[in-house]
């Protein structure tokens, strides 16, 4: 990756970049470029809807799309994101499969977002419901590289820290390799290699389900895939 290329989350999120190269893919749910950046465009404008601005704290659990649309959504809009929070209680927004939540002691300020079952109480917000019908349109926040984007127990990361981890990677990534991501996105270095990187190069994201394999994997072990993008 060179100087001139994307160095902010939000840049990955550009108009032109759409397309139907696929972009993401986790079991039989697949995004190409075209969906995965207007629906990362729902996802900001609807964690804006529930008050996250700059400064803001959203607290995203798991892995796999909903978990990266948040993240990527939350970015756009100069957000923190804590990947994998213990607790909800630093966050303004807590992200996380429904029956997780109640794991959870978020504060009443806080709200709450379910992903992959329709959550019981009103008070939640469904993410495959309420996401995908807010309105597709690239949200107006302008970011800077220093702005945090990832923050804790591996520290506080910036914009500019998440592209400089990709860049030890990207050279090792064309658009046309499937990357397998084996790791916790609670670690910065995955989120660069296993989902900033394969962005960067149009190369596709995916969240193994049984037995697929990518071309290329991120994460500790012995992974099943010939190539594995290592840890400097």
């Amino acid at each position: 990756m060179h100087d001139a290329g994307p160095r902010v989350v939000g840049d990955l999120l550009a108009r032109e970049r759409r397309s139907n190269r696929p972009a993401l893919q986790e079991g039989d749910h697949e995004l190409d470029y075209r969906r995965f950046i207007t629906t990362s465009w729902k996802a900001g404008n609807y964690l804006r809807h529930l008050g996250v601005r700059k400064g803001s704290t959203v607290g995203i659990v798991g892995g796999g799309a909903p978990a990266v649309l948040s993240l990527f959504g939350a970015a756009a809009l100069g957000a923190t994101v804590r990947m994998e929070p213990t607790t909800g209680e630093e966050t303004d927004v807590l992200v996380a499969p429904t029956e997780r939540l109640d794991a959870f002691d978020a504060p009443s300020r806080s709200n709450r977002v379910g992903y992959g079952s329709e959550p019981e109480d009103p008070a939640v917000s469904y993410f495959e419901r309420d996401v995908w019908s807010e309105n597709p349109v690239e949200p107006p926040e302008r970011v800077a590289p220093e702005t945090p984007v990832l923050v804790g127990r591996f520290g506080e990361w910036s914009h500019a820290d998440l592209f400089d981890a990709a860049d030890g990677v990207v050279d090792e990534l064309s658009a046309d390799d499937t990357v397998a991501v084996r790791a916790p996105l609670s670690d910065p270095w995955v989120v660069a290699a296993g989902v900033v990187a394969p962005l960067s190069v149009e190369a596709c994201v995916l969240f193994p389900a049984g037995s697929e394999t990518g071309t290329v994997a991120v994460g500790d072990g012995e992974p099943p895939e010939a190539r594995a993008l290592v840890r400097p």
